[in-house]
């Protein structure tokens, strides 16, 4: 018996994803920008998806972009907002833990001459609003920080970060790398003052290579992937339809009896943790506080109800 224990490296694809998929890609094989009826029946998985991404993160239709996967996501969101606001300055502010997709781009968007700061953490993996609020300035123009840490799992209080950067520098624009969030907690972009968010699929039981980029209807980005003009001139090529509804799809299973899924998850935490504590020389990063063995169980449940969701 083989145990796999890296889901958030990749995860498998359902099997209802794979079906669905194989069945697209045999019978709904057209172009999406077609005009003749294969390319109509193609579409339509396109829209279905969008409607379900739409109904997940409460947004509009035209928020939802589909990109080749997270990191397209992310580069997509900061090198496109960087270009298209960099009359308003050239202050990019995120943190030291975010995914290399993140911190690439901010190197290479130094190197064009933004100035980016970089923010610490704290002894649980989380950004000290703060820190956040002692380096907002009139000139900064996006702040990018991830809703989990693919490390040590660390939930940052993006809620809290949103409201300091609006009430900050309401033109500041907040992107958050959701990779390892998305389908773990219930996120409301526009409740928590997101205004760009990025999604992968193979992170959520769908399939590699796609992704989402939500980008809020007022937030000014440019497009980096030129061509033909799909979606809306956003991100040019032909969408990759069994992808984008393989995606979909695993998004809405995920979603489906979601707190049921989550008290399980927080149950088998809770008692994975309890036992390694148990152990001589054993730390638990990511916990928010360095608790002993008998009382892992209450630190466990203060940071789950600490980040918990409402819809």
């Amino acid at each position: 018996m083989r145990a796999y224990l890296d889901n958030s490296a990749t995860t498998r694809c359902f099997d209802e994803v794979r079906e669905y998929m194989s069945e697209i890609m045999d019978r709904y094989y057209g172009n999406p920008s077609s005009m003749h009826m294969v390319g109509v029946e193609a579409e339509k998985h396109i829209r279905y998806a969008t409607d379900i991404f739409t109904g997940l993160l409460k947004a509009d239709a035209k928020e939802i972009v589909y990109t080749s996967g997270g990191t397209e996501s992310d580069n997509m969101a900061l090198i496109g907002c960087a270009r298209a606001n960099q009359r308003a300055g050239k202050h990019i502010i995120t943190t030291k833990i975010e995914h290399p997709a993140v911190l690439e781009t901010c190197a290479y968007l130094e190197r064009e001459g933004y100035e980016v700061t970089y923010l610490d953490v704290d002894e649980s993996g989380c950004v000290r609003p703060e820190d956040l609020k002692a380096v907002l300035r009139d000139d900064t123009i996006l702040v990018s920080v991830m809703y989990v840490n693919n490390e040590i799992g660390s939930l940052q209080p993006i809620g809290e970060l949103g409201r300091i950067i609006k009430d900050r520098n309401p033109s500041a624009l907040f992107h958050v790398d959701a990779v390892q969030g998305f389908g773990k907690v219930r996120i409301n972009p526009k409740r928590e003052k997101i205004d760009l968010l990025s999604i992968s699929g193979h992170k959520i039981h769908g399939p590699k290579g796609v992704g989402v980029l939500y980008v809020n209807g007022k937030a000014k980005i440019q497009p980096i992937v030129f061509g033909g003009g799909q979606q809306r001139g956003l991100r040019s090529g032909t969408e990759n339809v069994p992808g984008i509804a393989g995606m979909a799809k695993a998004a809405q299973l995920l979603y489906s009896d979601f707190d049921d899924k989550i008290d399980r998850l927080y149950e088998l935490k809770t008692y994975f943790v309890n036992e390694l504590m148990k152990l001589d020389g054993v730390t638990v990063n990511g916990l928010p506080e360095t608790v002993d063995a008998p009382e892992v169980s209450d630190g466990c449940e203060k940071w789950d109800r600490k980040y918990r969701r409402d819809p």
